[in-house]
């Protein structure tokens, strides 16, 4: 495995952990974890995917930690009942 890939599962891993807390409800779909989560690893696999020169990750990636931004920014804005 060369660091590329090291970079690039890193960053695959975190967002598939908040898939996983998510689909067995052991963090909220709008909780600040989550939206860490997949920030942390979109922003990484971004990384490797730019290491590797690969527009088409590049983008999903990159489009993935923008939308994961707002999704925390909005839960953080929201009222607490």
């Amino acid at each position: 495995m060369n660091p590329n890939d090291i970079v690039g599962t890193i960053g695959v891993g975190l967002i598939l952990i908040a898939y996983f807390l998510n689909i067995f409800t052991l963090t909220k779909k709008d909780g600040p974890l989550f939206f860490i989560l997949n920030i942390l690893g979109g922003i990484i696999a971004c990384i490797a995917s730019i290491l590797i020169q690969f527009w088409p990750f590049i983008i999903l990636e990159g489009t993935w930690t923008l939308v994961s931004i707002l999704g925390l920014l909005k839960s953080i804005k929201k009222p607490q009942a």
